[in-house]
Parts: C-alpha cells; sequence; structure tokens
C-alpha cells in the first residue's frame, strides 16, 4: 500500500477508539466488528445508545451491527469500489462536499469527479444490487455529519482490489472533510493483536522500520550504519503466499515460519501443503504444534505473550508494555531470544541482553517511534505514534493541519469485478470470515474447553432458497467444490447470507475453507482474495462420492 503511506500512516488507523465516542456517523465496511472485534463493538453500540450518533453499516451477511444500523447496504461480495463510489458520485451531484477542505487540502480532485460521473445511482445499483434510494440516504448521512468516521477490516483488504477499496474509503472521507479531526478519519481494525507493531517495524518485505523503503539508497545507508552491516539487499523481498509458490516450484529451498499456521490460514491449502512439502528445509518456531508444525523438520518453542517482555502496538497505534507473569514451559524461549542466538551462531552477533534494548535500538531507528521508551510506557501508560521526541505526549488524530505528503491525494478509481465469479459449473459465491468463540486458526482457542463447547464444529452458512434448490436441510453434512479443492461440512440453513452466496469460518482444519479461496493477489498489497471465489454445493453421494 505503498501508495497510501504517505497520506494514511501506512494503513494505520487515523484516529484513537476514543474517537468513536464523538463521532455523529460512523461507516463500518467490511467489518464484522461484533464478533472480529467485540470491546470496538460495544464503544460502537454506547456511542449511539448513549450519545446519539448514527450508524451506516455495508456488509452483504446479515452480521450483528445491522441490527443497530441506521441503514444497511447489502452489497454484493466484491463491489465496494463501485458503492464508494456511487456514494461520492451523490455526494458530489448533490453540493454535499466539504468545497473548502477538497480545495485548501487535497489534489487530484477533477480527475477523480470525471471518473465518477458514469457511477450514478442507477449503474451502481446494477453492480452492487444496493437500490438507489439506500444508496442516496447513505450518501446523505455520511455527508452531512459534522464528523464522520469509517471503520474496515478484512472484508475490504482481502481481495484482489483491496488497495483500491482502501484508497476508495479514503477518497470519501477527504472528501467530506473527515480526516484531520476527531471523530472522523479511515480506520482499519486490525485481524491480530501486534500486527500494527509488526508492520511499524519492519516485518514487510519491502519496507524497514517505519515504512523505510529498502529500494530507498539513504534509507539502506541508515541501516547498513544502524546493524554494521556492509551492504543490504536493494530489491524488496517475497510475501507469504508467494514465498509457497515458489517453494512448489523448486525455488524456494528453505523456510522460517514464525507463529503464522500457513496450513489453515493461506489460500489454496493443497497448493500450500505442495510446497512446503517440497522445501529442503523447515522450521517452525510456534508455542503449540499446529497443523503447519507437523510438516516441520525442526520446531523450535517459542514462549507466549504472558511468558516474555515486550511491547503491543494495536489498531489505534498504541504502543503498549506487555510484562512476563509466569515462566515459560520447558525448552520455550522469548521469539527474540531463539533469533538472536540463531543469528549468532550463523555469523551475524547479536548481543541483546533483554527486550528493553530492543526497544531502545527501535526507537533509534524508527522515528515515529523516537520519543518512547520502556521508562515513558511504565510511568504513562500506552504512548500513540507519532511521537517524536522524549516530551512529546503522542498523536491521538493524524493529519491535523496537513498530510505527510503535504496534500490528500484523491485516486480516479474504475470498478473491477473479483479475479473468479459463479459461473455454471461453480455456481455459488463463497466468502469467509471468523466467529466471536475462536481466534484466527485455532491454535489457542480450540485447545479451550468453554470455546469449543460453545463453538466446536464448523459449518456453512446457505440462504433458504438456496437450500431448497439444492434440495440440502439444515444440519446436512455437504460436500463443496471449487477448482481448488473441496471439503465436507454441515450446513446451517438461514437468511444472515445472502441468496447465492455461502459463507464458511476459516478456523476449522477438518473442514477448512482455505482449500476452497482464491490465491490470486492484489498487485500493490499482495493479499490474497479470500472474500470472494466461486463453488459448487453437492449432496453426498452425487458425482460418486460416498
Amino acid at each position: 500500500m505503498a501508495g497510501l503511506a504517505a497520506a494514511f500512516g501506512s494503513g494505520a488507523s487515523t484516529n484513537s477508539l476514543v474517537d468513536i465516542y464523538k463521532s455523529d456517523v460512523m461507516f463500518l465496511i467490511g467489518t464484522n466488528t461484533t464478533e472480529n472485534h467485540p470491546v470496538v463493538a460495544i464503544k460502537m453500540k454506547q456511542a449511539m445508545t448513549k450519545g446519539g450518533a448514527r450508524l451506516i453499516v455495508a456488509d452483504p451477511r446479515q452480521i450483528d451491527m445491522t441490527r443497530f444500523a441506521h441503514i444497511w447496504l447489502r452489497h454484493t461480495s466484491g463491489t465496494d469500489v463501485a458503492l464508494i463510489n456511487g456514494l461520492m458520485h451523490i455526494i458530489i451531484d448533490e453540493g454535499l462536499y466539504d468545497e473548502e477542505y477538497v480545495r485548501s487540502r487535497t489534489e487530484g480532485f477533477d480527475e477523480m469527479k470525471e471518473v465518477l460521473r458514469r457511477y450514478t445511482p442507477e449503474f451502481v445499483e446494477g453492480i452492487t444490487g444496493v437500490s438507489q434510494g439506500d444508496l442516496r440516504r447513505a450518501a446523505r448521512l455520511y455527508a452531512q455529519a459534522q464528523r464522520a468516521s469509517i471503520f474496515y477490516a478484512m472484508g475490504i483488504t482481502q481481495h484482489t482490489t483491496g488497495t483500491d477499496n482502501v484508497k476508495s474509503l479514503a477518497n470519501l472521507a477527504m472528501l467530506c472533510g473527515n480526516v484531520g479531526i476527531e471523530g472522523g478519519g479511515v480506520n482499519p481494525l486490525r485481524g491480530q493483536s501486534n500486527v500494527q507493531g509488526a508492520c511499524d517495524v519492519g516485518a514487510l518485505p519491502n519496507v524497514f522500520p517505519a515504512y523505510q523503503a529498502v529500494t530507498d539508497k539513504e534509507a539502506r545507508r541508515k541501516f547498513e550504519e544502524a546493524w554494521g552491516v556492509v551492504e543490504l539487499p536493494a530489491q524488496p523481498g517475497i510475501t507469504l503466499v508467494e514465498m509457497t509458490t515458489a517453494a512448489a516450484k523448486g525455488d524456494l529451498k528453505a523456510l522460517y515460519i514464525m507463529g503464522e499456521n500457513s496450513m489453515v490460514s493461506d489460500p489454496d491449502l493443497r497448493h500450500v501443503e505442495e510446497g512446503l512439502k517440497r522445501l529442503d528445509f523447515l522450521v517452525v518456531q510456534d508455542i503449540f504444534l499446529t497443523e503447519t508444525a507437523q510438516l516441520a523438520d525442526v520446531v523450535l518453542p517459542a514462549a507466549s505473550f504472558a511468558e516474555k517482555d515486550g511491547t503491543f502496538t494495536n489498531t489505534e497505534r498504541r504502543v503498549q508494555r506487555v510484562r512476563k507473569g509466569v515462566q515459560p514451559p520447558g525448552e520455550a524461549r522469548a521469539d527474540w531470544e531463539i533469533i538472536a542466538d540463531l543469528a549468532t551462531r550463523m555469523g551475524y552477533e547479536m548481543k541483546y541482553r533483554s527486550s528493553t534494548e530492543i526497544f531502545a535500538e527501535i526507537a533509534q531507528v524508527t522515528p515515529s517511534y523516537a520519543g518512547i521508551s520502556y521508562k515513558r510506557l511504565e510511568k504513562e501508560g500506552g504512548i500513540q505514534w507519532p511521537c517524536p521526541t522524549p516530551k512529546h505526549p503522542g498523536t491521538p488524530y493524524l493529519h491535523k493541519d496537513k498530510f505527510v505528503r503535504g496534500k490528500g491525494l484523491f485516486h480516479s478509481i474504475e470498478f473491477i469485478p473479483p479475479a473468479e465469479l459463479p459461473d455454471k459449473e461453480y455456481p455459488l459465491l463463497l466468502t469467509t470470515g471468523r466467529v466471536l468463540y475462536h481466534f484466527h486458526t485455532g491454535t489457542m482457542t480450540r485447545r479451550d474447553e468453554g470455546m469449543n463447547f460453545r463453538y466446536p464444529n464448523g459449518h456453512m452458512e446457505v440462504h433458504p432458497v438456496d437450500a431448497y434448490e439444492l434440495g440440502i436441510e439444515n444440519g446436512e453434512v455437504v460436500r463443496v467444490a471449487s477448482r481448488r479443492g473441496e471439503i465436507e461440512i454441515p450446513v446451517t440453513v438461514t437468511p444472515r447470507s445472502p441468496h447465492g452466496t455461502v459463507f464458511i469460518p476459516f478456523h476449522f482444519f477438518e473442514a477448512a475453507a482455505n482449500r476452497l479461496t482464491n490465491p490470486a493477489l492484489d498487485p500493490i498489497g499482495k493479499i490474497p482474495e479470500y472474500k470472494v471465489c466461486a463453488v459448487r454445493v453437492e449432496k453426498i453421494g452425487q458425482n460418486g462420492g460416498t
């Protein structure tokens, strides 16, 4: 998302969570907030019940937040750009946008306006399925709010057009002057507890800490000096999905996987397994023997969050201390200790004595963290970056007076359909997601008796009309197949998923949704299209089955 990095903090949330209470209108799109971010969802409900905030929800499924929505835009999966363009067309056509903000703080408006001309309510209804009346109501509600905020999650990013989706939301926020104010902003809700912090310190293939590009000669020189090396690579590396593809081709010989369960979380699992098994050497570092670790040549036992010191950076850019509560079991060690020991044995000596020293180095090479230290965190609690100096209080919301790049850039974006759509052979659309009682690949939650009691198995949501046409009943086990694989899974007949669409949570290895999903990537963000692919559903016993 290099295009967004300059204007929107490298995909970071522009505003604080407390700003939810200051927002007049909240626009949720691609986020099942109640099940994926329940604490945030509680704040949103409080903002409505106690503060009078209004809510717009855009989601193909009838998620819990639609019960609280003043407007529910039930658009077809994979049509987010068309929907957002339609909202902006109406806002511009009715003169509802913030003309002064657009004139003084942005550029590229005229070019974007020209593209938006054809995204009339009628045209957008034909693509998204959202009625013209609902489009107009939502556009007016968002544009006429004094402070309106946007929240999104992986329902926006996990598409081949994920980058376009995020840029479109940035366009909408800037159009109405909602960036750089309290109660506004564009706010991604992170999918895991420290994904923001991992990205901040360079756990990406194309950047050093603080999103400094590896292709930048001056950035490389800075880190060569800091790390005491002669020359750092000038070309970006490859992403996780690209790694498994390279492994399957025989181009990648060894892989070190740390805290990632690729055999459940990656798309097209048959291809992933093929790639991992073809490696000459696979190392997995984790807290449990995951499905991926079972394929490893070497497993390195790591300490959990409660068994080590460090920091987490959460979805609002808040850096917080994590303190060791108990000793790690057996031979388990903190991740940094394992990495430092391995590096030293391989010829690059890492002399860190504690996580305190590591964080001090992070602050030294990461401008947005420069004013943060363990001492400050112990005294003050969490601090939001950017925090450039030791006396800086941290930044509750970004872009107050200007964008990092100067003026915010509008992007002219056309709607592009998903990479794979239903057809005669695979007539249904599959989308995937999470449920409240399980986290990610279930490595931890599926070992918990209480969680498994509440939600023991995977299932597939099927609309009643589709169930009738397929001749299947609630609770029946069916076969679901895509061009990449098939699974057997019980059915839940419910109108929560729209007619023509089925939904499967991805936590369950024995009925792994990602055996079906499409590994097609966003060309910029390199994120797979987990949210849209074509499938067929068959009764067990059809087509030669058992």
